[in-house]
Order: C-alpha cells, then sequence, then structure tokens
C-alpha cells in the first residue's frame, strides 16, 4: 500500500524548457506555412498590397479570423462589422486562455501570459494542455516561435507568389482554403451527428441570407455573424456536450 500512496503523493513535473516547445511547436509551424499560403495569395489576388498581407497575418495569427476579414474587406464591410466578425470568431480563444491559464507554472508572469495568448491558437492550445505537470514560461516562447514564423512566411511566400504565378495557376489554388476547411470539418462530422447537423445548418443558413429576398440585403459582415452565432446556439441547445463526455475528451 506504502508504494501506492508513494505514488498518488509524487508531483507531477514541470515542463519548462524551451527546446521541448519547439520542437513541439515545428509540426504546427509547417502546418501552418502549407494553410497561410492561400490567404497571402487570397490577399494580394483581393488588391492588398504584399507587406499588408504580411502585417495581417503578423499582428493577428487567426486563420478563420482572417479570412472572414478577407471578406469583409473586399466586400465593404465597416468596422464595426469586422470587429464583431473577429469577436464571435475567435472568441473560443477567451475560453481556451480560461483553461489553460489553470495550467500554468507560477514562474509564469503577466507579461509572459499576454505575449503567449496573441499566440494562443487550437493546435498550440491542445499541445500545451496535453503537457503533464504544469508548464513553464521557457516551454511556452519554445512553442510559439515554429507556429508564428510559419504562418507568417506562409503568407509572405503566398503574396509573393501570387505576383509571380500565371492566373490560372492562382485561380486553380485559391480553392485550397475551401479544401482544408472540408478536411478539417468532415472527419470530425462523420463521427459526431451533432457537428455534421451544425455544419449543414451554417450552409443553409448562409444560402438563406445569400439568394432569399429580404435577407440577401444583409451585409457579407453581419450575415457571417447570424449563420455562426444561430447554428451554434442550435447545436448547443440540441446537442449538448454532457460533463461526462467532457472528462473523456479532456483525458
Amino acid at each position: 500500500m506504502s508504494g501506492l500512496e508513494d505514488k498518488e503523493n509524487v508531483v507531477s513535473p514541470v515542463q519548462d524548457s524551451f527546446v521541448a516547445g519547439l520542437r513541439d511547436g515545428v509540426p504546427i509551424g509547417l502546418g501552418y506555412f502549407s494553410v497561410s499560403i492561400t490567404f497571402g495569395m487570397m490577399a494580394v489576388a483581393g488588391g492588398l498590397p504584399v507587406w499588408a498581407a504580411l502585417a495581417i497575418s503578423m499582428t493577428n495569427v487567426t486563420s478563420a479570423g482572417q479570412f472572414a476579414g478577407l471578406t469583409l474587406i473586399f466586400g465593404g464591410g465597416s468596422l464595426f462589422e469586422t470587429a464583431l466578425t473577429q469577436l464571435v470568431i475567435n472568441l473560443r480563444y477567451a475560453l481556451m486562455g480560461l483553461s489553460l491559464s489553470q495550467k500554468l507554472h507560477t514562474s509564469v508572469r503577466l507579461v509572459d501570459r499576454l505575449l503567449f495568448s496573441f499566440m494562443l491558437t487550437d493546435e498550440v492550445f491542445a499541445v500545451t494542455s496535453g503537457q503533464r505537470g504544469e508548464v513553464g514560461r521557457h516551454y511556452l516562447y519554445g512553442v510559439m516561435v515554429a507556429p508564428y514564423f510559419g504562418w507568417a512566411l506562409g503568407t509572405l511566400t503566398g503574396a509573393v507568389a501570387s505576383r509571380l504565378l500565371p492566373q490560372a495557376v492562382r485561380a486553380a489554388l485559391s480553392i485550397a482554403i475551401y479544401g482544408m476547411f472540408i478536411a478539417i470539418v468532415v472527419p470530425v462530422a462523420k463521427k459526431n451527428r451533432a457537428v455534421l447537423c451544425v455544419a449543414a445548418l451554417a450552409a443553409l443558413l448562409s444560402c438563406a441570407v445569400t439568394y432569399l429576398p429580404g435577407l440577401r440585403n444583409i451585409s457579407s459582415g453581419f450575415a457571417i455573424i447570424l449563420c455562426t452565432v444561430l447554428a451554434a446556439a442550435a447545436g448547443a441547445y440540441f446537442a449538448p456536450v454532457s460533463d461526462g463526455m467532457e472528462t473523456e475528451a479532456a483525458s
């Protein structure tokens, strides 16, 4: 019995290695590089200069938010629509931050938390929260490096390539973002019927605000907000996640 008690009393290790964080962040950075190429190409193809596309990626680092922002910019959306759209799309990061804050070591200062919150993406959250024990600030800085530069360099590559490649090639590559979203949604939707229904409802709502009289006059910014909020609210109401499922997913 004493051996079992000793195991239970063992304090979880603190992951505070910059090298370990850098190693864990490299696969994320490679993935971000490939996705952000499409963003850079779409931004420049829509009329933004290369430097502006790069500046957006270096000051945001949010794939869905940036692509939605491009839609609003090119569609003439107002600043209020843009701000509200970004709030709705990126609100999940606030919840991730609250969850991850419970895992941070006491050595993580306020300035470290602020800098890490800038780079808190879905993948970075998953990798960091999956570490055993608490996480120190050196690991946080290590895991931030590759995703940040991968996203920025991919945007720069796509923006420059958009100026050099023929129009036919640019048009073909412009559909890559749709392939990325399909690749994200389909595997989860195949396992979870609720996700499939929410995605289908969002698609139907998007078609409604695009083609139905009276609704098609809604601006693109508020159309995105309306579809997102209604589909998410319907999913939360009709298919709520139970505490048991949350615990199972966390484990």
